[in-house]
């Protein structure tokens, strides 16, 4: 049922580098026709550091762990392409649905495919008024029970960060700053928060994933935390302005549970002229750069 693409799976049997991309910044992250600029962008980078990219989505019903020229044309264009995380999978697959992936159906594919690293943007966690929505994303769990290393900027900063990390301790999910003993803000170099544990270069990444598998124990992800450099990220005081005004107007207009995201994401792209979707757009590339090396430090072994 998985269809892996020749060059992956010649790439996984061999042991050389592959990095593993989710489809939903291409089908649901972007306008057109920027979109298919970027997905083409960001697998040309992957290759830059001598991996292989594997962009993955579900077409007709069939999973597919890299694609492509015209089936990347297709997610980035095609009308009716849903959003799936793991859950909507085996719906999709009967369903002969064609969908983007999230993270955790990414992170999923991937490990089944046998890729182990991945890069993405910002996870996403636990959410603001936790205790009354009893909101939180599916990737915590996914990830707190996959193998693999999730390249990210941190969680998204509309979220609530520390009960994030809280989760992702009390999961047994992995993470470490790269580069920094701080918690990076998806759109901020900071959030604010530290980590336990920080890692400088590729090859530290590698050691780790291969301390991993000699322990064994819970098939549990590693979160490597890359902040977006300080001259890309989104000014700090509007970002807290406009997240503050954006709250606000929530709660004068009654929204709330899973509603309150994709309000807040909005008015963030709204009310900063464009510029939270370039500090994005900005942690991405620096996401999959780093991705790259670390798989080809871990192949090198």
């Amino acid at each position: 049922m998985l269809v892996v693409s020749d060059e992956v799976q010649a790439a996984v049997a061999d042991r050389r580098p592959v990095v593993a991309l989710e489809s939903t910044i291409i089908a649901h992250g972007l306008p057109r026709p920027r979109n298919l600029r970027v997905a083409r962008e960001l697998e040309e980078l992957v290759r830059e550091e001598g991996a292989v990219p594997a962009t993955i989505a579900v077409l007709d019903g069939r999973p597919h762990v890299g694609l492509d020229k015209t089936q990347l044309e297709r997610v980035a264009n095609e009308e009716g392409i849903r959003k799936l995380g793991h859950r909507d999978l085996a719906l999709a697959v009967a369903a002969g649905a064609s969908g983007a992936t999230t993270v955790s159906a990414t992170a999923l594919l991937a490990a089944r495919a046998g890729v182990r690293v991945f890069a993405t943007g910002g996870l996403g966690g636990v959410h603001r008024e936790w205790t009354a929505t009893q909101d939180e994303s599916a990737d915590l769990r996914l990830l707190a029970r996959t193998r693999v290393t999730v390249v990210c900027a941190g969680v998204k900063s509309i979220l609530d960060v520390a009960a994030t990390l809280q989760r992702l301790e009390t999961l047994g999910v992995a993470v470490a700053g790269y580069g920094t003993d701080r918690f990076p803000g998806f759109y901020l170099t900071d959030s604010g928060h530290p980590v336990d544990w920080a890692l400088r270069t590729p090859e530290e990444v590698a050691a780790v994933m291969r301390a991993q598998d000699s322990l064994g124990g819970p098939e549990s992800a590693l979160l490597v935390a890359n902040p977006v450099p300080e001259s890309e990220q989104l000014d700090p005081a509007l970002h807290a302005r406009v997240l503050a005004e954006a709250l606000e107007a929530c709660a004068e207009r009654g929204i709330t549970g899973q509603a309150v995201t994709p309000f807040l994401l909005d008015q963030l792209v709204r009310r900063t002229d464009g510029a939270s979707l370039s500090a994005n757009l900005a942690a991405v590339r620096g996401n999959v750069r780093l991705a790259g090396r670390i798989a080809a430090a871990r192949a090198a072994r």
